[in-house]
């Protein structure tokens, strides 16, 4: 996992915690609200894979009564399909929850915690400037109308091509990853579209 994509993925679980005055915030508090999105995420982990473990009781229970209570062919087969669909949601979920303790551990690197500090810092600084940018990029939308989820995944990529000297190529990217991960369904294909409108907004006041 590199660095800067741990620390917009942790920018992200941080950024709805803060006060929603800019003048309000110490460098202090960024770092007890990116502490606490750690510990959520070690919480996360723990619940993931208690819910792996039931979903594998679950599917084992399942298989035993495809051997034992199945009224024909057919209903047993429908029993040992729900048991294999069980034990591959379980394998995914202990995937996901395997790869948390290396992004904690990752979220505690210097460099990490800086560039989450400085990520959050220029969307309280610029949230004004980034979400008049946003509006006149979006059509027949509002921000204030979209999930906040993927109003904080366009912030910070914003903040990163607009202020932060990232390519922005590279900050669409990662912003879609971001949405592939935390948004709906089709969130990803809406943030590439909006970014796209955005990266042209910006090279037109350059």
């Amino acid at each position: 996992m590199k660095a800067r994509r741990i620390a917009r993925e942790l920018a992200l679980l941080s950024i709805s915690q803060l006060p929603t005055k800019p003048e309000r915030i110490a460098t202090q508090q960024l770092q007890d609200v990116v502490v606490a999105a750690i510990r959520t995420l070690t919480a996360e982990a723990q619940e993931t894979l208690e819910t792996a473990v039931a979903e594998l009781e679950r599917g084992s229970d399942r298989l035993l009564s495809s051997q034992t209570r199945a009224a024909d062919l057919q209903s047993s087969r429908a029993m040992v399909q729900d048991a294999m669909d069980l034990a591959q949601a379980a394998i995914n979920r202990i995937g996901h929850a395997v790869e948390i303790p290396e992004f904690v551990q990752l979220a505690n690197q210097q460099e990490v915690r800086d560039y989450v500090l400085e990520i959050l810092t220029q969307v309280q600084k610029s949230r004004t400037e980034i979400d008049q940018l946003l509006e006149t990029s979006m059509v027949d939308w509002q921000v204030h109308r979209l999930v906040r989820i993927d109003q904080d995944i366009l912030r910070i990529a914003i903040a990163e091509m607009w202020f932060l000297g990232i390519p922005e190529q590279v900050a669409i990217n990662e912003a879609v990853e971001l949405a592939k991960r935390y948004s709906g369904e089709d969130g990803h294909r809406f943030i590439n579209g909006v970014l796209r409108r955005v990266s042209q907004q910006i090279a037109s006041r350059v």
